[in-house]
């Protein structure tokens, strides 16, 4: 058993994903209804990472000095608040593409605090040796929620009740939070008995250990290339994918039952990449699992249909959750619990960071190069990512990733 406070910790994850399913579908959706233009179109990707980018070091740095389950409570309470105000603008035909991308800024804002406390926040709450465990059970809830419910939920919405489209993630957000108070026990690091240091001492020092840790910056730079192009790939996949115009010719409805197809496989990926890694080593499923999910981009491209759409979902879901699982656990054993919100965020500032330019670049390319030319250039770089952390990792391959390595190993590796 994982605990109370891991059943509050994983209920309130599957609310506040829930809702992020609702909001990362519906807001596409509901832009497409406003304009066909790519550009426009992508801006909603674009906004809702944009955060990660500017607010990931310091929203680290602030979860390893405060009391992390507090943060988290504070963040899905004010997302709630900020879908609520969006849900009257919508209700009363006061909504346009601009306040649409104001509200998915703001609530991304949120989204960077609730995500990178919750992922500090759980190796102090269940044992060292239920990790990959526990996160195989978290990375289920959010799958589920974020696809499996949220999206086709998302699909209807935006088309019979679009103010619906932020009121539902509104109440959830809002439910997530009240459950966290649920958690017992001390969810703050002790203070230092130096006391603290200057923010920017804290986040340089974070930088300097991701950077010198050769393991956790090969799959930092690696996810970071990953990323961009996907948000460039998928900030137009609307446009290949849904409308009268449309090479697949999709309804809103049936593109969120794409994303449930991609959860249906990601729930399974979730609870078996445990005993893939057992079977395969860590690294090598690791890298097999971002090579399949790269080459199956070209698919929906290739033969543009409903009909090899859903499986390819499928086997995106499968795939790419067998993977976030094991890195999340990989990085939550490698960085010392009392770096780990600073670490974490400078991880995910290079992993995501260059979401927003991959979203807004991907529009402007579809713009002047047409979409094909988006979706065939952004698997070219999942690609040669791959290419690169097989090359970093080569000596790991058939081996776990978590060694941790000395002192003296990391200073060689700079």
């Amino acid at each position: 058993m994982l605990g109370r406070s891991f059943g509050f910790l994983w209920s309130s994850t599957g609310l506040s994903n829930l809702a992020d399913g609702v909001l990362k579908i519906g807001a596409p959706l509901l832009a497409v209804s406003m304009t066909r233009s790519p550009t426009l179109v992508s801006l909603v990707g674009a906004a809702a990472t944009l955060p990660w980018l500017a607010l990931a070091l310091h929203a680290g740095a602030l979860a390893d000095r405060l009391d992390r389950r507090r943060v988290m409570v504070v963040a899905n309470l004010a997302r709630a608040g900020i879908l609520a105000a969006a849900t009257v603008l919508a209700a009363y035909g006061l909504l346009d593409l601009w306040l649409l991308l104001a509200a998915v800024l703001l609530a991304g804002v949120s989204e960077v605090f609730a995500d990178l406390s919750a992922q500090s926040v759980l190796p102090m709450t269940v044992p060292p040796e239920r990790l990959t465990q526990a996160n195989g059970r978290v990375s289920t809830a959010q799958m589920i929620g974020n696809d499996f419910v949220g999206a086709p939920a998302a699909g209807l919405l935006v088309v019979a009740l679009p103010a619906a489209l932020f009121g539902a993630p509104a109440l959830l957000y809002a439910a997530a939070g009240l459950l966290l108070l649920g958690m017992r026990g001390a969810y703050r690091l002790p203070a230092s008995p130096a006391g603290r240091r200057p923010l920017r001492h804290e986040i340089g020092e974070a930088l300097r250990y991701l950077w010198s840790h050769r393991v956790l910056r090969s799959l930092a730079v690696t996810a970071g290339l990953l990323n961009l192009a996907n948000a460039a790939y998928f900030a137009v996949f609307v446009l290949w994918a849904v409308g009268d115009g449309s090479m697949i010719g999709l309804e809103p409805g049936e593109y969120g039952l794409m994303t449930t197809a991609f959860a249906a496989g990601a729930v399974f990926g979730s609870l078996l990449s445990g005993r893939a890694a057992s079977l395969f080593g860590e690294a090598r499923t690791l890298v097999g699992a971002w090579l399949t999910t790269s080459v199956l981009l070209l698919v929906p491209v290739l033969v543009p249909s409903p009909w090899t759409l859903y499986p390819t979902a499928v086997l995106w879901g499968l795939v790419g959750a067998a993977g976030n699982v094991l890195v999340i656990s990989t990085r939550q054993r490698l960085i010392p619990p009392e770096m780990l919100g600073r670490v974490n965020s400078a991880y995910r500032l290079v992993g995501m960071g260059g979401m927003p330019l991959g979203a807004a670049l991907g529009g402007v390319v579809a713009e002047f190069a047409g979409l094909a030319a988006v979706l065939i250039g952004a698997t070219g770089v999942c690609l040669a990512a791959v290419g690169l952390v097989w090359r970093a990792l080569s000596d790991r391959i058939s081996g776990p990733l978590t060694s941790q390595p000395t002192l003296s190993d990391i200073s060689r590796s700079r």
